[in-house]
């Protein structure tokens, strides 16, 4: 192989254009690399913090979701023990005003037959009378026999 000119100004060119690549070239292809690799770890960092946000959040919504169930839970519980007390207080005063109505209804009874037997006391004093009346074939005097009338209604 024989060195010549051909060769060495080849060789002069290629360490010039490779000076130069270095020089000028390959700085700024370096940084934009870099940049572009320091964009894709902060993409990456980024997107690893998200899904850890988004696991926190989840959490934080089942955490909330489970809270939001045990209120339901509790506000259904007091809503059915305040309608069974509302229940238990319209028995009871079902029961009370049951028992005011029959107390009433007894009074009402006590003093109809008491109304009765008055009555039924005066028809007796008047039959007795008539009775009287026509067995003696005269009239007896009211006033004056009231008290045995009075005491014959009485024993009846």
């Amino acid at each position: 192989m024989d060195i010549n000119l051909t060769l060495i100004g080849q060789s002069i060119s290629m360490i010039l254009f490779v000076w130069f690549c270095m020089k000028f070239i390959w700085p700024p292809l370096m940084q934009a690399i870099e940049e572009r690799q320091t964009q894709i770890a902060d993409g990456l960092a980024a997107g690893e913090q998200g899904q850890q946000k988004l696991d926190k959040a989840t959490v934080d919504s089942q955490e909330i979701l489970d809270e939001a169930r045990k209120q339901a839970t509790g506000i259904l519980g007091q809503a059915n023990a305040r309608a069974n007390e509302i229940v238990s207080d319209g028995k009871q005063d079902g029961q009370q005003e049951r028992e005011r109505q029959l107390s009433l209804a007894k009074n009402d009874i006590e003093q109809e037959s008491n109304r009765a037997r008055d009555e039924l006391r005066g028809q007796v004093a008047q039959i007795a009378i008539a009775t009287a009346e026509k067995i003696l074939k005269r009239e007896i005097d009211a006033k004056a026999h009231k008290d045995i009338l009075n005491n014959l209604a009485k024993e009846l």
